[in-house]
């Protein structure tokens, strides 16, 4: 795709104020920038080049697609280049208020819906010479507008992963312009459904290549959840083997229980000797019906397990099980951008949390989880945001330390150092006056070690970015935490203080 119209609108002021009106699309814009400050979830670049009267910016991102985003919130592609989505914008002027309808629409529909639209513009002013002289000075074809409406629908379908905007201050997500995406288990979940098809026409080499890749063994068992057959037993019995090799995990608590429903008493020596793998199996498939149990005890022991974590409505199983899934066949932006919503949605509505035993408690888990999810990205920023609003939701006094402390090591690693330094003053504050005792041994135990040991490594963070002054005002702090430690706790931090002394000595 190529951006010769752009070049065109550019080079011809004649061309440029016909896209600017009636067509909305103003490269004088470009030099005001968008609303707010935003960055694609992905990182790449974005280049602003235009704009309308309502506050919406067109940009341009690093494999050409126009984005969109409106002053309100709203974002979605337009196109695959400029010259794509001029083409659009200026074949359907009313394209805003198409984004709602698709192809499956039909073309009864489509058409009354666009000559509504363009009707109620010609109340206003003209389009339609203005339409033909633009396009065909920027060489555009003939479109019928079901062939235009197909092209906004297709290319808003592209919006997530690659292109979600987020707002650069607070993290937050836009929300889709046009069709909502897809159920994250939808394209997650394609890959095992494919293998399981392999593996119920009985090809045995699938069956071991499908079997040995632990990625591709999950999906399938994934797959064999939600896609139950009664010809299963066979394949559900070499995944569940195979599985076992990876110790204890949701999928092989889900094997033994697609095996176990089948209420094969046969399966039951099989059972047991994946129980027996090792300790965590042992403790995970707790409970098993023993060797000698009638098919009934069998099948209830294995329909309580699939009631309490599994199920059939693939809707209904936690954000995590997708994204983790995601993550391991390397869909690293459709797992990033799934937990950006998932934490915008507990950063707007924070009843998410709520206990339902007890309303008036807060379940923060999911925020720490959050976090965990988003470092493992590398994703920093999301990080911090889950963690911030984790350590300002705990209640008791140690829960606020470890929360800090996560989010001073955070802070840091972030580069953020003067939030750490902030963090970190507040944590040794919470030391000092917990308001409570559960801090009442943390001298002696891993904590107290934790805690001594990350404000050395940001005493040397601060000396290694040249800030002495600092940095040395913290070794002091590090120091008399580490002068709190038990000997056994201290022996374990003594290296990196001598470490971070001398280094912040030589800058000093």
């Amino acid at each position: 795709m190529t951006d010769r119209a752009l070049r065109l609108l550019r080079q011809d002021p004649r061309l440029a104020e016909l896209a600017a009106f009636p067509f909305n699309f103003d490269l004088a814009r470009a030099a005001h920038g968008h609303v707010e400050e935003v960055r694609l979830a992905s990182g790449g670049p974005l280049e602003v080049v235009a704009g309308d009267d309502t506050g919406g910016t067109y940009f341009v991102c690093a494999d050409g697609s126009v984005l969109y985003a409106d002053s309100e919130g709203g974002a979605g592609v337009l196109g695959s280049s400029v010259d794509v989505a001029l083409d659009l914008l200026t074949g359907l002027p009313g394209w805003h208020d198409c984004t709602g309808l698709s192809p499956q629409d039909g073309e009864e529909r489509i058409l009354a819906c666009v000559a509504e639209t363009e009707e109620e513009i010609r109340e206003c002013h003209g389009i339609d010479e203005e339409r033909a002289e633009l396009r065909a000075a920027l060489g555009f074809p003939e479109r019928s507008p079901v062939e235009l409406v197909g092209m906004l629908h297709a290319a808003l379908s592209r919006t997530e992963p690659d292109f979600v905007l987020l707002n650069a201050e607070e993290g937050c997500a836009y929300e889709l312009i046009g069709p909502p995406a897809p159920a994250l288990w939808v394209p997650v979940l394609a890959a095992g459904r494919a293998d399981l098809g392999l593996l119920r026409a009985g090809d045995r080499t699938a069956w071991d290549e499908v079997a040995e890749d632990p990625v591709r063994r999950r999906l399938a068992l994934r797959a064999a959840q939600f896609d139950r057959a009664d010809g299963d037993g066979g394949l559900l019995r070499h995944l569940l083997r195979h599985e076992a090799r990876s110790s204890m995990t949701d999928e092989l608590r889900l094997a033994a229980v697609l095996v176990g429903l089948r209420g094969d008493t046969d399966d039951l020596p099989l059972l047991h000797e994946v129980r027996e793998t090792d300790f965590d199996t042992a403790c995970g498939l707790g409970g098993m019906p023993e060797p000698d149990a009638a098919a009934d005890e069998l099948r209830q022991w294995a329909r309580e397990l699939d009631d309490a974590m599994f199920g059939t409505d693939p809707a209904d199983e936690p954000v995590s099980t997708w994204t983790d899934l995601a993550r391991e066949q390397g869909m690293t932006e459709l797992a990033r951008v799934a937990l950006i919503r998932e934490l915008d949605e507990i950063v707007t509505d924070q009843s998410r949390l709520r206990r339902p035993d007890a309303p008036r408690g807060l379940a923060t888990a999911p925020l720490r989880a959050l976090a965990r999810d988003f470092e493992e990205l590398g994703d920093h920023t999301q990080a911090l945001r889950a963690q911030r609003l984790y350590a300002a939701l705990q209640e008791s006094a140690r829960d606020r330390v470890s929360a800090r402390l996560d989010q001073t090591r955070l802070e840091r690693a972030a580069g953020q150092l003067p939030q750490a330094l902030r963090t970190s003053a507040s944590l040794r504050d919470t030391l000092a006056a917990p308001g409570d005792d559960s801090l009442r041994h943390w001298q002696g135990v891993n904590l107290g070690r934790f805690i001594a040991e990350e404000h050395f490594r940001l005493s040397r963070a601060l000396a290694d970015a040249d800030h002495p002054e600092e940095a040395r005002a913290l070794l002091a702090a590090a120091d008399a935490i580490l002068g709190e430690l038990s000997e056994n706790a201290a022996n374990g931090v003594r290296e990196l203080a001598e470490e971070t002394a001398a280094r912040v000595g030589a800058v000093s």
